[in-house]
């Protein structure tokens, strides 16, 4: 295991947490933030990625989603 794994286990740890609080005081767009860095840690944990790279890759992702979803069309 190499520090951007561990890296991402805590940034995954504090997305969760920081799902859950703003679940419980309604910050809506909290909850969606939470969702991104969670998503981001999972990701850099499982991969050893720098932050760089994965927020590169997961924008790439999210432009492909958007132009495939025919409600955004």
């Amino acid at each position: 295991m190499n520090w951007d794994q561990i890296a991402g286990n805590w940034q995954r740890v504090k997305g969760a947490t920081r799902q859950q609080w703003c679940r419980l005081t309604g910050d809506h767009a909290g909850v969606v933030a939470g969702l991104r860095q969670r998503s981001l840690g999972a990701i850099r944990a499982a991969y050893g990625v720098t932050r760089q790279a994965n927020q590169k890759q997961l924008a790439e992702w999210l432009e492909r989603e958007h132009k495939a979803d025919p409600i955004h069309k």
